[in-house]
């Protein structure tokens, strides 16, 4: 199999990230008002977050491993299949229990689904220009990811607005078009992803062999996080970040509801709000590359994280429907400009033998503290509000910029080293 140049691998990657994230779009603004449509109550809804998160806090490692040693295409392909299967059970469940186990199945791919694409695309750079930084591509996949989940939170309203088949409620359709195109996904994944092969005489034997080696690999990214302070200190980043993510994603419609007083206009309204807010995203993560140029990668993305706090804080205060909107799409802006400038920082402390690790490592503790952050978080706007609830969390996430501080001594320090010493080739 011919392997791929830095430019072919930089079109399937941000391809790929079109056909994952659009689908996505179509459920976010929908996905907690479907919970209560069905019968669930807050505690309830927030509670299947804390069910995702769990699992992909137990998985990511193993499956991270298992991408560091057999290869990304496997696990992506194994994720994809896992979200068909999640997407067909968010259609059909009716209680509790059966959106448990659409949860779990949603979290088993998330955790396949977590680093490998981004690593297989960084490895295939790096085969080409060793050590090169990928900043800028990881800027404008964040850029595409956000335009995607835009234009499927657009198309999830018009499809709540049109609601074409009766027999289903308007915010059931959303998700029947997430599991079709999901497919397609899984379709595009196999027809567009290479990867040298890691064994070459293909026998399951090897295979095989090589899986005994994940347990291995885990261990090495253990003891990286152990001895590498920086890294250690980014992985914290997401303990903190991941409160503000509970406001913004899944108390948000909550809070339109209340001030709205009609749950179903708060689903008809969140759709094109949703898809704004992740065009802001977008424009967010491209402008985080012209920031990092000019500023650094680590002071672009402590100022991005405190912002964002801040955003989250300013949602709870909101005191009318407008005032949400606004303080939710500069919270959306600032959130886009977060993620490719501290994946950049995490791909320094990294190497290919452990990127995907790496990666689940930081994935694992934000789904930790999401789940743990979202029954408590759900718990104080039952006995207390949803607003004080709100700013709890955004005022826990500034706390975070603490973590920022190592990586930035350690630009600070690659800044002074000789020119090409550290090998940085922007990507």
């Amino acid at each position: 199999m011919i392997p791929l140049n830095a430019a072919a691998a930089r079109r399937i990657f941000l391809l790929l990230t079109v056909t994952r994230w659009f689908p996505v779009g179509l459920v976010v603004p929908v996905t907690t008002l479907l919970y209560l449509e069905r019968g669930l109550d807050v505690a309830h809804a927030l509670t299947l977050a804390s069910v995702v998160g769990l699992v992909v806090f137990a998985l990511e490692l193993p499956t991270a491993g298992i991408a560091d040693t057999l290869g990304r295409r496997p696990v992506l392909l194994a994720g994809a299949v896992l979200q068909v299967l999640a997407a067909v059970l968010y259609c059909t469940a009716d209680s509790f229990w059966a959106f448990t186990a659409a949860a779990v199945a949603m979290g088993v791919f998330r955790a396949l689904d977590s680093g490998p694409l981004e690593s297989w695309f960084v490895d295939t750079v790096h085969r080409e220009r060793p050590g090169a930084d990928v900043d800028r591509t990881l800027a404008q996949q964040g850029a595409v990811l956000g335009v995607s989940i835009a234009l499927g939170s657009l198309a999830c309203g018009g499809l709540v607005w049109w609601h074409p088949v009766q027999f289903w409620s308007a915010l059931t359709l959303p998700y029947v078009a997430y599991a079709v195109l999901a497919a397609v996904h899984l379709t595009m994944l196999a027809m567009l992803l290479r990867e040298p092969a890691r064994h070459a005489d293909g026998r399951v034997r090897a295979a095989l062999a090589t899986v005994r080696q994940v347990p291995g690999t885990v261990a090495t990214g253990l003891r990286l996080a152990r001895d590498n302070g920086v890294l250690r200190a980014l992985l914290l980043v997401e303990v903190f970040w991941s409160t503000a993510m509970v406001v913004f994603e899944s108390f948000t419609p909550i809070r339109l509801g209340e001030l709205l007083a009609d749950n179903t206009r708060a689903g008809a309204l969140m759709g094109p709000v949703a898809s704004v807010g992740w065009a802001v995203f977008a424009l967010g993560s491209g402008l985080a590359g012209l920031a990092s140029a000019r500023i650094g990668v680590a002071r672009t993305a402590l100022l991005a994280r405190v912002l964002n706090g801040l955003g989250a804080v300013w949602m709870g205060l909101a005191g009318g429907p407008a005032a949400l909107v606004v303080a939710y799409l500069a919270t959306y802006g600032l959130h886009g400009s977060g993620g490719p400038v501290y994946n950049t920082l995490l791909h320094r402390e990294a190497v290919a033998s452990n990127r995907t690790t790496v990666l689940s490592m930081a994935s694992m503790l934000g789904f930790l503290a999401y789940a743990i952050a979202s029954p408590l978080l759900g718990w104080t706007a039952a006995t207390v509000s949803t607003p004080v609830a709100m700013v709890a969390g955004g005022g826990f996430s500034v706390l975070g910029a603490l973590c920022f501080v190592p990586a930035l001594r350690r630009e600070r320090q690659r800044a002074s080293a000789p020119v090409g010493a550290d090998g940085r080739t922007p990507a």
